[in-house]
This record gives C-alpha cells, sequence and structure tokens, in this order.
C-alpha cells in the first residue's frame, strides 16, 4: 500500500487534472480555481515561486544599507544594498532557529541582527556573528539563503525558482518599451498597497481586461481608447505611432505571454494604446502631471503597458509611470501594490503635485478593488456558473489559457 501522503498527494494530483481538462474552452475558470486550498497551493508552487516577480524600483534602495521587505505567500524576503554597491534578495529566515530577522519594511541598517537569538548578519547575508557557539561552529556555512535577483529598466524581479526563467524577453521587451521613457533613472513618487478580499487570479483578470472599463472607470475611459472598436484604435494608433516617429521615439508591439511564450523565457507582453485628442497622460483632465521622462520632448498622445510573467504589470506615460505588482497572500486574500514614478531630478512641489499626479490611478484602483471583491463573492455562491469572454477579454481568456498550462 502506498504510503498515506503519496496517496493523498496523488488524490490532488487528479483532482487538479480534472480541474483542468473539465475547463470548457473559451469560458471563465470554474469555481474551484478561486475557492480550493489545493488549487492555491499548486499555484503557489507551479506558477508564484517559479516565475520572476517584481519586488520594486530601484531607487527605494539607493544607498548601501537601504533595504526592504518584499512578502508573497507566506515567503519574506529582504531587498537590501550590500557595501560593495550591489543589490541582494535576503531569505528573512535567521539560519539557526527559523525566525525573521528583520521586522521593519524598509529602512537602512549596517547589519541585520536577529531579534531572537542575536545571530548578526552583514548586508550581503554573510553571517557576522554567533553568540556562544562552539569553537568548531563554522560561521561561513551559515549565511542568509539568497535568491535570484535581475535589475532591468530600474525594476527589481526576483525568482525563488532554483533554476529561473531566462530574462532575454524581457530584457530585450523592456529595455525598448521602457528604455525611451527613462525608467532606470526614475524615482518613486508614490506607493500605495491596495488589500484585496479575493484570490489573486481575479485581480488579475481584472487587470488585463477592459471590457469592465466603461461601467467601472468612467475616469479612465474619458482618457484611454481601450474599449474603441479594433478598426477606431488601429486608425488612432497610427497616428499616435507618426507622432512618436516625428519625436524619435518608435516602440514595438512584442507579444512573447500566453501559450506562444519561448520556451524556457519568462513571459511578456508589450502593447500601445492611444488616447483620446487633447489627452496626453493619465491625470484627471489628461494634461500633464510632472516634467518628461527620458527621450521624451513632447507627449506622443499615447501608453504603453507591459505585462511580465503573472503578476507584474507596468504603464508607462511621457511623464510618469505606473507599477501594478499583484501579491498572493492566502486564498482569497491579495496585495495590490501601486508604486507612481517620475524623473530621477523631479522635486514633489516644484516639479508636480503628488495629489494630482496619483488621483486617476488610486480612484481607478479603489474602484477594482470593489469590483474584485464583488466578483470573488458571486464566485463563492453554490450558484455560480462559468459564463463566456466577450470578444473584449481577450487578454483575459489568454492569460487562463497560459495560467492552466503552467498549472499542469
Amino acid at each position: 500500500m502506498a504510503p498515506e501522503g503519496t496517496a493523498h498527494g496523488a488524490a490532488i494530483e487528479a483532482k487538479i487534472s480534472n480541474l483542468i481538462a473539465g475547463k470548457k474552452a473559451g469560458f471563465a475558470l470554474p469555481q474551484p480555481f478561486y475557492t480550493d486550498a489545493d488549487v492555491f497551493r499548486r499555484d503557489m508552487d507551479r506558477i508564484v515561486m517559479t516565475h520572476w516577480l517584481c519586488a520594486g524600483h530601484e531607487s527605494r534602495v539607493p544607498k548601501a544599507g537601504d533595504f526592504f521587505l518584499y512578502e508573497v505567500a507566506g515567503e519574506s524576503v529582504i531587498i537590501a544594498r550590500a557595501q560593495d554597491g550591489k543589490l541582494r534578495a535576503l531569505l528573512n529566515v535567521c539560519r539557526h532557529r527559523g525566525s525573521h530577522v528583520c521586522r521593519e519594511k524598509e529602512g537602512s541598517a549596517k547589519v541585520f541582527l536577529c531579534p531572537y537569538h542575536a545571530w548578526a548578519y552583514n548586508l550581503d547575508g554573510s553571517l557576522r556573528a554567533a553568540r556562544h557557539m562552539p569553537p568548531d561552529f563554522n560561521g561561513k556555512d551559515f549565511g542568509l539563503k539568497q535568491i535570484h535577483l535581475r535589475v532591468v529598466e530600474g525594476l527589481i524581479f526576483v525568482s525563488f525558482a532554483d533554476k529561473p526563467l531566462r530574462l532575454d524577453e524581457v530584457e530585450r521587451t523592456l529595455g525598448a518599451g521602457y528604455g525611451p521613457y527613462g525608467w532606470a533613472n526614475a524615482k518613486v513618487a508614490h506607493r500605495e498597497m491596495y488589500t484585496i478580499d479575493a484570490n489573486w487570479k481575479l485581480a488579475v483578470e481584472n487587470y488585463v481586461e477592459c471590457y469592465h472599463c466603461a461601467p467601472a472607470h468612467p475616469e479612465y475611459s474619458l482618457l484611454h481608447a481601450n474599449e474603441q472598436p479594433r478598426t477606431k484604435i488601429a486608425e488612432m494608433s497610427a497616428k499616435m505611432e507618426a507622432h512618436a516617429g516625428a519625436l524619435g521615439i518608435r516602440i514595438e508591439n512584442r507579444d512573447h505571454w500566453a501559450l506562444d511564450a519561448a520556451p524556457g523565457q519568462e513571459a511578456i507582453y508589450c502593447v500601445r494604446y492611444p488616447m483620446y485628442e487633447g489627452k496626453v497622460t493619465g491625470t484627471g483632465d489628461g494634461k500633464p502631471a510632472a516634467p518628461l521622462m527620458g527621450k521624451f520632448k513632447d507627449y506622443d498622445g499615447g501608453s504603453t503597458f507591459i505585462h511580465v510573467g503573472p503578476a507584474s504589470y507596468f504603464l508607462a506615460y511621457p511623464d510618469h509611470g505606473l507599477m501594478y505588482l499583484f501579491i498572493p497572500k492566502t486564498l482569497q486574500r491579495c496585495d495590490m501594490e501601486v508604486v507612481w514614478l517620475v524623473r530621477g531630478d523631479a522635486v514633489e512641489g516644484r516639479d508636480y503635485d503628488k495629489e494630482r499626479l496619483i488621483w486617476l490611478w488610486h480612484i481607478t484602483s479603489l474602484a477594482d478593488k470593489r469590483i474584485i471583491e464583488d466578483n470573488q463573492k458571486g464566485v463563492n455562491s453554490r450558484f455560480y456558473e462559468p459564463g463566456p469572454f466577450a470578444p473584449m477579454e481577450i487578454n483575459a481568456r489568454r492569460l487562463t489559457d497560459w495560467y492552466l498550462k503552467e498549472l499542469s
């Protein structure tokens, strides 16, 4: 007879395989994908822990000693800049008895001191001191464990995987897409955390489709042309790209996301969208909010969206940018961290008004929180039955197809 653990594992495997096989093509995911604890654990093991996740912007840790915590799905990571100037992603787990070493969410430190038994760690994770240990104790063997970290265009990506996916396409696409916006030299103007009482996938699915934009986000819809018919968007996009070309800006749409992602590469997707005539950026009135960034000498009448992996989404206007980072916490709770970027030398109060800068996407995020939580409440109902995706939900459909492939 197989051990109980093996039999239990086989039962879970069979359950998830049956769920995947029973999912109807072109329809939303069945209820257990948002309500079943075994599916959530598989999400974490097969997707969140194996793909690259954006932890923040490099400008948060400009000097040696600067650090912040990135916490996802029960794991805590210290993003720290060591004395050698390098960034590292240190697991916040003491090598003695496993206590969290760092309690503060962010700050500056000369050493990380475990509050339990006072083991001390250098900023590069190496063990500095361990009190009253025997003479044969070799401290070199007990530094903080590290996970993979890469910085691309100022964005800090981490991966928990032993052998992470390659980032060639991500580097190419972010370089071509956000290099012109100068994101590598940007700084954080504001960060806001929105806790959403819903499964992380409902939050991500909501972000990638604009079928809901007109009814849920009238402020956004007055500026952006995403909800127009495809032919109208193509016409407006041609005008946008002609204007961008006259400014010396050329950014191509790139699609290495979903089922056609290159084997072994992290998934990435880049798309440009036009804005309505007279609207140039993401503010309440569509008027400029901050100094132009990067290579932009004028507004091109558009915006650039880039999606990386399962949970990191970005939006660039010529004068500011946004990072949307989805952070799974529990089966039906996730955080949505929104980060506003401006030019690195911009000064609040002189070059931009922070409240005006963040207004549009703050109210949009509050609305998203409401509709996603309502979505989860309905999905939890015994009467929930998945419906068909609308044509405007093509990216949500592609995302769920990609998700099921990764899950299996």
